[in-house]
Order: structure tokens, then sequence, then C-alpha cells
């Protein structure tokens, strides 16, 4: 079954998204991508709560069960396509938005949630980003993303190692901003989504523009590099490693690599 993203409006201007994915620990998936993407381009509530059922914010890409035959297609297709829409979408988005995180937020799940201008996470959750574990290359913008937030050190240490953090560590590292109960999750989130609210509209989008264009600046890339690292991601979905990772990781056993 397909994921979907369920919406209401918990206060005024103020608009929540659910990721609702349960028997796949709400991984994103097409459909989640999609409406994602769809929801936010018709929006026009000052602020915006991104959030997940069942105790979990998401696991990532729903790349686990793609078949074999078609794997390198369609898991470069799901992350280079419907995903960097959302994101898109989500970066783009004028008015201030907030991501809840109701549970563990993991690879994709966690690049969303810092797309997200204020993140506010419950205590004892993981955060991590598994590609060292999964053979998986990720996109140049998405580590910048990383880098702007916590810095070369700390993302170095996120993506080369591969393990999780606890919230108290991400908090420290300035990957989320709170750290709250799970009984306080949603109610401080609500509290600071109708704060932002009612700030003025014109100085929360022209600051956001501000920001978006001076991080921009700061990260671009020669065109011909640019290609190289896009290429570079592009091979990957195609490498034995990757598919043996994705499968060692479903398993919970240590992955056989090849190196190709």
């Amino acid at each position: 079954m397909p994921g979907e993203v369920l919406l209401d409006e918990p206060a005024d201007d103020v608009v929540r998204l659910t990721i609702s994915h349960p028997e796949k620990r709400n991984a994103l998936d097409h459909a989640i991508l999609d409406q994602l993407a769809s929801i936010l381009g018709g929006l026009d509530a000052r602020c915006v709560i991104i959030t997940g059922t069942q105790g979990m914010f998401s696991s990532g890409y729903d790349i686990g069960d793609i078949p074999d035959d078609v794997f390198a297609a369609e898991a470069e297709k799901l992350v280079a396509h419907p995903f960097t829409a959302a994101i898109t979408a989500l970066e783009n988005y004028p008015y201030a938005t907030v991501a809840a995180l109701s549970g563990h937020t993991i690879g994709g799940g966690l690049e969303l949630a810092l797309s997200c201008d204020l993140r506010v996470a419950r205590d004892g959750i993981q955060l991590g980003m598994p590609p060292a574990k999964l053979g998986l290359v990720y996109s140049h913008t998405g580590l910048r993303k990383f880098l702007d937030a916590i810095g070369e050190p700390r993302t170095r240490e996120l993506f080369l190692l591969g393990r999780n953090v606890d919230a108290a560590t991400a908090l420290h590292w300035g990957l989320i901003h709170r750290v709250v109960g799970e009984s306080d999750l949603q109610e401080t989130a609500l509290e600071l989504a109708e704060e932002l609210a009612a700030n003025a509209p014109l100085s929360i989008s022209g600051n956001k523009r501000v920001l978006r264009e001076l991080l921009s600046a700061a990260g671009e890339l020669d065109p011909a590099v640019e290609a190289e690292l896009i290429a570079l991601r592009k091979a990957c979905f195609a490498s034995e490693d990757l598919r043996e990772g994705v499968r060692a990781f479903a398993e919970k056993r240590p992955a056989r690599w090849k190196g190709r």
C-alpha cells in the first residue's frame, strides 16, 4: 500500500502535514513525495508543520522492495525526481515551516526535516544518515545542506560513520532546535507555528529569500565539477554494492561489499 500525507489545520493560518506509511516506518515513496510537492505548492498558510504518524517521523527513501531487474532505474527515479521536487517545494515555501520529529528520523527523512526552518524533536529518538551502510553516494545539494547546518566535522561524522545520534546530541550539534517530552511534542510545535504565523509575513518571506540566496551563492560549484558529482551519484544506483547494502540493511546483517 502506498503512503499518504494527512492534512489538518490545528490553528488559524497553520497547516499540519502528517506523513503516514506505518507499515514502512513512514518511508518516503512516490505517493508521499508527490503529495508533499503538490500540497505545498497550493498552500498559503503562514506556517506549515511536517510530522509523522505511529511514533516515527520517516525512515528515508522507500527503496527496500524494488525488484533487482529494475532497481537502478527505479531507485534513481524516486530519489532524483519526486524527492527533489518535495524538497524544493518545502525549501521554496514562502512562509515558515516546522518539523515535529515524532520518532526516528533517518536518511532522506532527515534531509526533509533539515529543509524546514525549525525542528523540534521528541526526546529519545534517533537521527541518522546511513549512506555509508547502504553504498549510496548522497547528493551534493543534500550534503551542502548539512555542511551549512552543522559544519564540516559533524557532517563527516554523520555521513562517513553512518551512525545514528540521539536527540540530545543532535541538539548540541545544531541539527535540531528543541528537545521535548513525547507528550509535549505536538503542543510545542503548534506553539512555535502559531508564533511564526503571527509574525509579519513580508518579513518572514523576505528573510527566507535572503537566507536561501546567501546559502545558494556560498555553495556554487563549477558546472563541470557539478556534472561530475551528479554522474558519480547516478553511477552508484547501478552498483552491486548499493543493492547489497539495501538487502543487508533490511536483513540486519553485515554487507558483503565488492567495491563495484
